[in-house]
């Protein structure tokens, strides 16, 4: 410690830290500095302040209002850049800063890369699904447009549209580049699902903007307007950039235009083709209305006929009616004349006497019917019971035990009939039975 030199003068924190900023301002009056953004913060004032890192080492950084107002893309976390400024130090807190004048994306492959991560987000979450998408009607009768109000792209759509078809087109004016444009297209997005009632809501909408490097469409790449599409209740058709330009509204929306003017087609149909397809289904429908009438009529001559014959028909078959009824009236008449005549003759023919002899003589013959009936039955049962006894000792005398009696026995050996001396043999264990029991036997001699 001795070997030191031993400053001649003492210098205040506040000389130091002065001498450090002015020596800081002025040997880097004029940077480029490339890193990561981090920790970014934006004040209520519009300053953005963040750090540029990258592997070894971290840089406080400061974009002043009137230079983020220049920015075409929204500063995002992550995000790799190129700030261009001067390097300064924060006396106050002891440490060095770049002030930033201008921000510029670190080549296109890193605004490619924040756009595939972006894009790999917002489909997990199912935003872009097809099950979600709307259908356009055919025929809107108000068409919402945001885009600028100044530009050539809202020029395009409103003729194309006047051409096609005219309907009523609404106009919402937007930034459609810099950091404020993504915040407007959001809004107007938003704005449109909830118009006063004396305001006609939208059958569609178009978002649309011409073509442009990657930094001026950004904003049809920011999650605030995407999340907007997403949650729209109004179909919406994006026509952002030329055809081979794409951005993350385009997978969102219920319609991709390639171009603005794509889009007015696709918001109309043609009036024109219109009139003739109708004009040509108004003549097939004549045409066959004619067809009709005449087929109707000639149906119509021909049951007419057929009706006239049937009546003719009718009118003879009611002719015989009215014959057959006359004779049928007639008939009866001369039927119930006779009837009344026979009953007269038999009822003057009857007597108390004559039905009183007829009723003793019909009980007399009823008698004498009824004991022959029962003889007969008495007769029948004694022949019957004779056959019955007749038949009843034929079968005893037939019968094994009526045969064992006449002598004859049976032979079994293990219950199975012998019926020749063929099946014996000597020691063979036989049974014998007859008419009162069976004995058991052994054969000792077969002859």
């Amino acid at each position: 410690m001795s070997n030191l030199p031993i400053p001649q003068n003492e210098f205040t924190v506040s000389e130091i830290s002065l001498a450090l900023k002015s020596l800081l301002e002025k040997n880097f009056a004029k940077v480029r500095v490339k890193g990561e953004i981090s920790g970014l913060k934006i004040a209520d004032s519009g300053h953005s302040y963040f750090s540029l890192k990258d592997d070894g080492a971290v840089l406080n950084a400061i974009c002043w209002r009137h230079a983020a107002a220049k920015m075409q893309i929204k500063l995002e976390e992550g995000m790799e850049v190129i700030c261009t400024g001067s390097i300064s130090s924060y006396p106050g807190r002891s440490f060095y800063q770049i002030n930033v004048e201008k921000i510029e994306i670190s080549g296109v492959g890193a605004l490619l890369k924040l756009l595939e991560q972006r894009k790999e987000k917002l489909a997990a979450e199912g935003l872009f699904a097809p099950e979600r998408k709307q259908l356009i009607p055919f025929l809107p009768k108000t068409i919402a447009v945001i885009t600028s109000p100044t530009g050539a792209v809202i020029k395009d759509i409103i003729h194309r549209i006047e051409e096609r078809f005219p309907v009523h087109i609404m106009v919402w004016g937007v930034l459609v580049q810099g950091t404020e444009a993504a915040q407007q297209i959001a809004d107007a997005i938003n704005g449109l699902q909830n118009l006063p009632d004396n305001i006609p809501q939208p059958d569609v909408i178009i978002v649309a903007r011409g073509g442009g490097s990657i930094e001026d469409l950004w904003p049809f790449n920011e999650e605030i307007v995407i999340r907007a599409a997403a949650a729209s209740m109004i179909p919406i058709i994006s026509a952002v950039g030329h055809e081979t330009d794409t951005t993350l509204i385009d997978f969102v929306a219920d319609k991709r235009a390639p171009t603005p003017t794509a889009a007015a087609e696709m918001a109309v149909p043609v009036r024109k083709d219109l009139a003739t397809t109708l004009g040509h289904y108004y003549n097939r429908q004549l045409s066959a209305l004619r067809n009709l009438y005449r087929t109707q009529t000639n149906t119509l001559s021909q049951l007419n006929l057929r009706m006239m014959v049937a009546e003719r028909l009718v009118n003879q078959h009611q002719q015989q009616l009215d014959g057959n009824w006359h004779r049928l009236k007639t008939s009866m008449e001369s039927f119930l004349s006779r009837r009344s005549d026979n009953f007269i003759k038999t009822s003057a023919a009857l007597s108390a006497n004559r039905l009183q002899y007829q009723h003793s003589l019909s009980q007399n013959q009823l008698l004498t019917l009824n004991q022959r009936i029962q003889q007969y039955i008495e007769r029948r049962i004694a022949d019957e019971s004779n056959s019955l006894e007749l038949a009843e000792g034929l079968l005893q005398s037939y019968s094994p035990q009526g045969v064992m009696k006449r002598g004859f026995a049976m032979v079994k050996h293990n219950d199975k009939f012998i019926s020749s001396v063929a099946d014996l043999s000597p020691g063979l264990k036989i049974k014998i039975t007859l008419h009162d029991g069976s004995v058991d036997a052994d054969v000792t001699y077969r002859s």
